[in-house]
C-alpha cells in the first residue's frame, strides 16, 4: 500500500527516502504517480525518488476548495513543493504533461538543476492531439468530465485512437488504468479539480512566450522521445534539443507517449546514465 505524505500546497506525494540525489517525477492527466513504479524500482537503490500526485483526476485526495489549478498555478505549486521539502539540485522528470519545463518558467523554481523531458507537451502542443482537445471540450459541458471518465471504463473504448489507444503501444494494464480513473469516478471533488485544470487552457501566444523564457535554463536537459509517438510531434523533440543550450536527445523504439509503460527498462537505463553524469 502506498504511503502518501501531505504538504501545505495540497499535494500529496510518495518518497523513497535516503540521501541520494533527488529525482522528482511528474505524471500526466488521468494518471497517478503509479505511472512511474517500474522506473522508481530501477532508480531507488541510488536515488531518492519523489512522486507528487498532481490534481489531474487520478489523485486520491481532493485539493482545497479554493485551489487555483490553472496550468501556470500548478507549475508554481510544484516550485513551492520543492521549497517545502527543502529539495536542492533536483532532476525534474516529466512524461505526457510538459510540467517540468513550466516549473522553470513560469513556475520560477531555482531548485531544479536538470530536466528530463519524456515524450511530453512542448511549445504550443497543448492540449496534445485530438484526445487532449476532446477531453478539454467535454470539460466545458455540464457533467462532461464524468461522462469522459465513464466512457474510459470499457477497455475497447479505452484502446481507441481517440482516447488512450494512441498513448501506449503495449496498452496500459487494466488494473493499473482503473486505479488512475477510479478517484474521478468516485469523488465529485476530484472531478472538480480536474475540471479546473481542463477549463483553463492558455492561449497559444502565451505558451510560446513561456517556451521562449525557458531557453535561459542552462542546466543539462535530456530529451527522450518515442519514435512512434502519435500525440507529441517528433519535430518537437528535435526542436527541444535545439531550444536548450545543454541538451541531448535519445529515441526509444517500440513505444508511444507512455514510455514508462511501454519500455520501462530502456527508459530507466537512459535515466541512470544521465543521472550518473550529474553527480560531482
Amino acid at each position: 500500500m502506498r504511503r502518501y505524505q501531505p504538504t501545505t500546497t495540497g499535494l500529496f506525494y510518495t518518497d523513497t527516502g535516503g540521501d541520494g540525489p533527488v529525482v522528482v517525477l511528474l505524471h500526466g492527466v488521468l494518471m497517478s504517480g503509479s505511472l512511474w513504479d517500474g522506473v522508481v524500482d530501477g532508480l531507488r537503490d541510488r536515488y531518492r525518488c519523489i512522486v507528487p500526485e498532481l490534481p489531474f483526476g487520478g489523485h486520491h485526495k481532493p485539493m482545497p476548495d479554493d485551489a487555483d489549478l490553472s496550468l501556470e498555478s500548478i507549475a508554481t505549486m510544484i516550485a513551492k513543493f520543492l521549497v517545502e521539502l527543502d529539495l536542492h539540485n533536483v532532476t525534474l522528470v516529466c512524461n505526457d504533461w510538459g510540467g517540468a519545463q513550466l516549473v522553470i518558467s513560469p513556475g520560477g523554481s531555482d531548485r531544479v538543476a536538470s530536466l528530463v523531458l519524456i515524450s511530453c507537451e512542448a511549445f504550443d502542443n497543448y492540449p496534445p492531439g485530438l484526445p487532449g482537445r476532446l477531453l478539454c471540450a467535454n470539460a466545458a459541458l455540464p457533467g462532461g468530465t464524468f461522462m469522459s471518465v465513464q466512457l474510459l471504463r470499457p477497455s475497447w473504448i479505452r484502446h481507441l485512437p481517440l482516447t488512450f489507444g494512441s498513448m501506449s503501444k503495449k496498452r496500459v494494464p487494466n488494473e493499473l488504468f482503473m486505479t488512475w480513473i477510479q478517484p474521478a469516478l468516485d469523488n465529485p471533488k476530484v472531478r472538480r479539480d480536474l475540471n479546473k485544470y481542463l477549463r483553463n487552457v492558455p492561449k497559444k501566444k502565451l505558451l510560446i512566450q513561456w517556451a521562449e523564457q525557458q531557453r535561459s535554463f542552462l542546466g543539462p536537459v535530456l530529451i527522450i522521445w518515442a519514435r512512434e509517438d502519435k500525440l507529441m510531434p517528433l519535430a518537437h523533440a528535435k526542436r527541444l534539443a535545439e531550444h536548450f543550450e545543454n541538451s541531448q536527445l535519445v529515441w526509444v523504439d517500440e513505444s508511444r507517449t507512455l514510455i514508462p509503460i511501454d519500455q520501462p527498462a530502456i527508459l530507466t537505463d537512459h535515466l541512470r546514465r544521465f543521472l550518473a553524469t550529474q553527480i560531482s
